[in-house]
């Protein structure tokens, strides 16, 4: 299988090495060399600068989108009119505009998206998922999650000034970049969301011209409620979050991963911690190895295209409902 990678940054190199130890080596970078880090481990791979070429040329049957989140589309239209595989990564857009083509154009050519939420391959939120899907806490009720980052922490290596995560233009703001508990609760709740009350805002000293702090209020189908709070201002870092049910509570962070669900009959807490050496990457690994076989067409993707434009909606509500002060409903 031949791959196409678009953005040859942090994200992009992982998924380069990712595929590289999973033995697929038929790789072609198209680049725009805007990079940050070095070129020593690009060495020796084919790069195009030329998509509308790179595709003509190589017929990739798959392609990895990594670029700037503003930049998504102006891939992944083409390369789903080729019909390749895509992996996109998150969020899929910098707002709803030509989502209907991208759609269009997966439907005409069969091509299969899949988007990159790796914590969807995270042990902790799939032991979640399944406690939950058993009633292990009995009809999910409410739900809260809290992910505060340093943002000037993420890539030292880099003004982030200049990243896509502070640049309103690139599709940044904590909302939109850090919008991995807008798929995953979905997801863990097994309902959709129905409406959106947000606040984001410009609030901390960074210099950045996007939103880095957010309030945002949930309700899901069936009428579980839900609340996030997103910043790109917190030392030391902090991502968790918990899930009370009828019957019971769930509680996951990142600092160890394990799952705990506190069950009433027992009066205590039962935790399922990781595998042992487990590390960051190995989500990532998994997820190349799902797109891996979506490519073979061995199975179908996990997180799909209307999965990730759901997020994207749930976004645009987010600012919606800043501006116009309102409730937006999703409906």
């Amino acid at each position: 299988m031949k791959y196409l990678i678009a953005g040859l940054g942090s994200v992009g190199r992982r998924h380069m090495r990712n595929l590289v130890a999973l033995g697929e080596m038929d790789i072609v970078l198209y680049r725009t060399h805007k990079a940050t880090l070095p070129d020593d481990e690009l060495a020796g791979y084919p790069v195009e600068t030329d998509l509308a070429e790179a595709l003509k040329r190589h017929k990739p049957d798959a392609v990895i989108i990594s670029n700037p989140t503003s930049l998504h589309l102006d891939v992944a239209i083409p390369a789903a009119e080729a019909g390749c595989a895509i992996l996109l990564e998150k969020p899929i857009a910098a707002s709803m505009e030509r989502l209907d083509v991208l759609q269009a154009a997966v439907k005409k050519s069969g091509s299969k998206v899949l988007v990159a939420f790796q914590f969807r391959f995270h042990p902790g939120m799939v032991k979640i998922k399944q406690l939950i899907e058993n009633g292990e806490i009995g009809r999910v009720v409410s739900a809260n999650v809290h992910f505060g980052e340093y943002l000037p922490a993420w890539h030292p290596w880099e003004d982030y000034r200049k990243g896509y995560a502070a640049r309103s233009d690139m599709g940044g703001g904590v909302v939109a970049t850090q919008c991995h508990s807008l798929d995953y609760l979905p997801w863990l709740v097994g309902k959709k969301v129905e409406s959106v009350w947000g606040f984001a805002a410009k609030l901390s000293d960074l210099e950045v011209d996007a939103d880095d702090t957010a309030k945002i209020a949930l309700r899901f189908e069936g009428g579980a409620l839900g609340s996030l709070h997103l910043d790109y201002n917190q030392q030391p870092p902090e991502h968790e979050f918990r899930l009370i049910g009828t019957n019971g509570t769930i509680k996951w962070n990142l600092v160890d991963g394990a799952a705990r669900v506190y069950r009433p009959e027992k009066k205590d807490w039962e935790v399922y911690p990781l595998p042992a050496g487990w590390e960051r990457n190995v989500m990532f690994q998994e997820q190349t190895k799902h797109f891996v076989d979506v490519v073979k067409g061995k199975v179908e993707p996990s997180c799909t295209l209307e999965d990730g434009i759901q997020v994207m909606k749930i976004i645009a509500s987010v600012h919606e409902s800043q501006k116009m002060g309102k409730l937006i409903s999703l409906k």
